[in-house]
């Protein structure tokens, strides 16, 4: 009887698994007081999510970080440009 129940444990688990996969086609947003808490790890400032593409933006590095399966990749190496050249070190402090 126990093989039995952690088979269709097993079997729960592949249809769950399943029906997350086919949501994969939509990305699916992050938790949102999740993001309340986020800040880019280069300078420390709240990101922006950006429904559009997917991902959280840092306006002032012009830099946008991934997110896979809801989860934010903070990792700066993952992140993209989204402008040709980054301002000035200081350029913008007042």
């Amino acid at each position: 009887a126990h093989r039995r129940h952690r088979h269709r444990e097993r079997e729960q688990e592949q249809e769950q698994g399943r029906e997350q996969g086919s949501g994969s086609a939509r990305p699916q947003p992050p938790e949102p007081s999740l993001l309340r808490f986020l800040v880019c790890p280069l300078s420390k400032r709240p990101l922006r999510y950006e429904e559009a593409t997917h991902e959280l933006i840092n306006e002032e590095l012009g830099i946008a970080y991934p997110i896979i399966d809801g989860i934010p990749n903070m990792v700066p190496e993952a992140a993209r440009m989204t402008r040709k050249k980054p301002p000035a070190e200081g350029s913008e402090q007042p």
